[in-house]
């Protein structure tokens, strides 16, 4: 059983259990959301007592046959992603995967990642007629625009949408995604919110030697940021609205929280800036905590994790409203929400923000209130019970064809 769930409601009665497959390129332990939203996906279906399937591409750390405890560990095939260490894509293995399903047909299949493999998934469950949701986890067509490619956006978009409208359904995180998609042509859109674990992230984990580590007093500012260090991240913005905060004159320190192709640079041209690198567990909550205001000025996000997770670490965070931020982020009250691209007035609010301790600490205060509202396991209801939805609409449909197709003979 995973830990990640103490809250979690008792198993499903037997004869509501089902079988789902769960196809992911990635998992933890690679650091990103998506990763993070599949372990809470993947054990939270199996603590309701569900048969749980994981395929995933072999990782580094992997060593030889490996068994997930009870979930069926399925490892497939996978090459390095370029620019982005450590993860990788799984190889399109259509037949070994038709094989495997037709061996054992689950009741249903989610597809989170739209590489090779999420495609010979959806082509296989789609032969054996076995019911898919599918996960619109990331902007895919957005970060064209930070690697020089923004002539492929448009194909890129157009390849999406005819993914995704080829299964029964598609999870997006928020209302306001799934009204942009739908009106990109997208078609059967719910909503899959994201939760946050208020334990693992929360206050009472700040560390003062940890700040002390960072050359920041009790008193300073830590302006904190945790992600990649990548282009598509906007942290030249990050760094901007830091030195506005600079030029207040008072004590204060930018601590990013992460890895990735821009973090030679970055540090090249602010050697003074913490970089910390990549954490995980106790690490990454005790950083979280022991900063006073997280800085989030990224606008690829399809949810923003870190946001909701900074939230509940108690710190204000300055985000721009759409996403994690518009759905969870009250202006002025609990963070700040700053209108789409408005770069000016992001820099400005973030000196306007470092200027007001007390205010910071109120908000901060309230942040966290918001994020133990957010509850995991209230989100994991929610997505089971669509499921069901999608195996009685495909049931339902292949019982009438049956039996319009008996009537016909």
């Amino acid at each position: 059983m995973s830990n990640l769930h103490k809250d979690a409601a008792p198993a499903q009665d037997a004869r509501a259990a089902i079988k789902i497959a769960i196809v992911t390129e990635t998992y933890p332990p690679e650091i990103n959301g998506v990763a993070n939203t599949m372990i809470h996906l993947t054990e939270g279906l199996q603590d309701r007592g569900h048969e749980v399937q994981l395929v995933r591409p072999r990782q580094q750390a992997d060593q030889g046959d490996i068994q997930a405890g009870p979930i069926d560990l399925c490892l497939v095939p996978g090459l390095p992603i370029p620019g982005y260490r450590g993860l990788r894509f799984g190889l399109p293995v259509y037949w070994r995967l038709r094989r495997i399903w037709h061996r054992s047909k689950p009741d249903l299949i989610y597809i989170a990642t739209q590489g090779p493999l999420g495609h010979a998934a959806l082509s296989a469950a789609r032969a054996l007629k076995i019911p898919t949701v599918t996960g619109f986890h990331t902007q895919f067509h957005q970060y064209c625009q930070h690697y020089g490619l923004g002539i492929l956006s448009h194909k890129i978009a157009e390849t999406l949408r005819h993914f995704h409208n080829r299964s029964d359904a598609t999870l997006v995180p928020t209302a306001d995604l799934k009204s942009q998609l739908s009106a990109d042509g997208f078609e059967n859109l719910h909503v899959f919110g994201r939760g946050v674990d208020v334990e693992r992230f929360s206050p009472r984990w700040r560390s003062p030697d940890l700040r002390r580590s960072w050359g920041c007093h009790e008193t300073d500012l830590v302006a904190l940021y945790v992600g990649r260090i990548a282009a598509e991240k906007n942290l030249d913005l990050a760094r901007d609205a830091f030195e506005a905060i600079e030029s207040l004159g008072i004590r204060a320190k930018l601590v990013l929280v992460g890895d990735g192709p821009e973090l030679t640079q970055m540090h090249r041209e602010r050697p003074d800036f913490i970089f910390t690198g990549a954490k995980v567990g106790a690490e990454l909550s005790a950083h979280y905590a022991s900063g006073d205001l997280f800085l989030f000025p990224s606008l690829t996000e399809t949810f923003g994790n870190v946001v909701t997770e900074a939230m509940a670490s108690g710190l204000p965070v300055i985000a721009f409203d759409y996403a994690a931020a518009h759905t969870h982020v009250e202006s002025g009250v609990n963070g700040i929400a700053i209108p789409l691209d408005d770069r000016n007035g992001y820099i400005e609010a973030t000196r306007n923000a470092a200027s007001d301790i007390e205010s910071l600490r109120r908000m901060g205060a309230a942040a966290r209130s918001t994020a133990e509202g957010i509850s995991w396991e209230r989100v994991l209801g929610k997505v089971e019970q669509r499921l069901f939805e999608v195996i009685a609409r495909r049931r339902g449909t292949e019982a009438c064809h049956a039996a319009m197709a008996t009537s016909s003979k």
